[in-house]
């Protein structure tokens, strides 16, 4: 068998294990969480070697550089050969808010307990007038 010029993208992402299931990633690509080449693509736009896929899953883009196109869904070492991952590494931890937890059967914050809550998270009220 021939290898082929060009495979579908839903197809291909799921053959990379991007997606587990190919309703999957057809579902993605149909919520615009998959671009090639910078362009929102429909499950059956063709994807060749050298395209660039970005695949946003859950809130972060995966940058993928087509290397290899496959068919049929294989191994993670075989599918890890299929592509060049250029996704940046993710920010450190210092940067992400800290998740606030109240004791449980306190009730809502009151307005006080609330400033103290924008304060800590640095969404400040008072910067916002």
């Amino acid at each position: 068998m021939t290898d082929p010029s060009s495979v579908r993208c839903d197809v291909w992402l799921w053959a990379v294990r991007v997606y587990k299931t190919r309703s999957a990633a057809t579902t993605a690509i149909r919520g615009g969480h998959v671009r090639v080449n910078g362009d929102p693509v429909k499950a059956a736009h063709a994807v060749k070697v050298g395209d660039e896929v970005r695949a946003r899953i859950n809130g972060f883009d995966k940058i993928l550089k087509v290397e290899k196109l496959l068919l049929k869904r294989v191994g993670a070492p075989i599918a890890a050969t299929a592509y060049a991952d250029l996704t940046p590494p993710p920010p450190p931890r210092e940067f992400y808010a800290p998740i606030v937890h109240r004791d449980r059967g306190s009730g809502r914050p009151t307005k006080r307990e609330r400033r103290e809550i924008d304060r800590l998270t640095g969404r400040d009220s008072r910067d916002n007038d």
